[in-house]
């Protein structure tokens, strides 16, 4: 495809299935190889590393690398979606042109998340995080997220998801009066085990009503807490309530 003069009219690359013949290679190669190639992918805008689903490959088995040469050698670059946290790196960024900034994982490390954090993405408006579990490598904190939280980051960001969280409850419970709420047009929580805790913490604090849209798709929520949200005025994804004896038995829905 490189060789091919028309190459740089592709505007969207997506990539999977590398690691299914060696279970130990991750994109060190694809990277470098797209890096090279950035004076040929001249029209790309967006690249999806990592197109593997699981009757595949199991998220936790994909191995990545780190993937800021992809955002160095595309400065036109407007989204980027990786999945599968295993390997995963993110250096020291500043990028103007991108828009939509998605990590994909079961557990994603705590240092890809600080350098999330950090990146200089003035015009973001998109970030996805799924945060996954401990027990995949998903050992962010709250205390990782609080610029987030806090509005400090990401001047233009409209969407923030927060994605297959296993302390839903208390995440929601720091969103519930962070600056960031007002600043943003949908809250994404889907995935995670956010229960009537989180939710009511969520009612309480008061800033829902400046949301479009808030997505607990995959959760644990009673049907009286799932009303108070709804009189909140926010557009409310509430889809596939789990049920669970106790607390112990919430999970999250991508970890394995």
């Amino acid at each position: 495809m490189l060789d091919d003069p028309a190459c740089g009219q592709v505007a969207a690359l997506v990539i999977g299935g590398w690691n299914q013949v060696d279970n130990e290679a991750g994109t060190e190669e694809i990277v470098a190889t797209l890096a090279a190639a950035s004076d040929r992918l001249t029209g790309l805008k967006a690249l999806f590393l990592g197109d593997i689903t699981s009757d595949e490959w199991e998220i936790s088995w994909i191995i990545q690398s780190d993937v800021t040469p992809i955002l160095e050698a595309f400065p036109a670059l407007e989204q980027l979606r990786v999945r599968g946290g295993e390997g995963l790196a993110l250096g020291e960024v500043h990028h103007e042109g991108l828009k939509t900034l998605i990590f994909e994982s079961g557990g994603l490390p705590r240092l890809v998340v600080r350098a999330v954090v950090a990146a200089d993405l003035p015009n973001l408006e998109h970030l996805e995080l799924w945060l996954g579990s401990d027990g995949y490598g998903g050992d962010s904190t709250l205390e990782d997220l609080a610029p987030i939280l806090s509005g400090t980051v990401f001047p233009r960001i409209k969407y923030l998801g927060l994605r297959d969280c296993e302390r839903a409850d208390a995440l929601a419970t720091a969103l519930a009066d962070a600056p960031i709420l007002r600043r943003i047009e949908t809250l994404d929580l889907l995935l995670g085990n956010l229960g009537d805790e989180g939710a009511v913490a969520l009612i309480s604090g008061g800033n829902l009503s400046g949301l479009k849209r808030l997505d607990i798709h995959h959760h644990y929520v009673s049907d009286e807490v799932i009303d108070g949200l709804r009189d909140t005025g926010v557009e409310l994804n509430a889809e596939e309530r789990q049920d669970a004896s106790d607390d112990d038995d919430r999970y999250i829905a991508v970890s394995e």
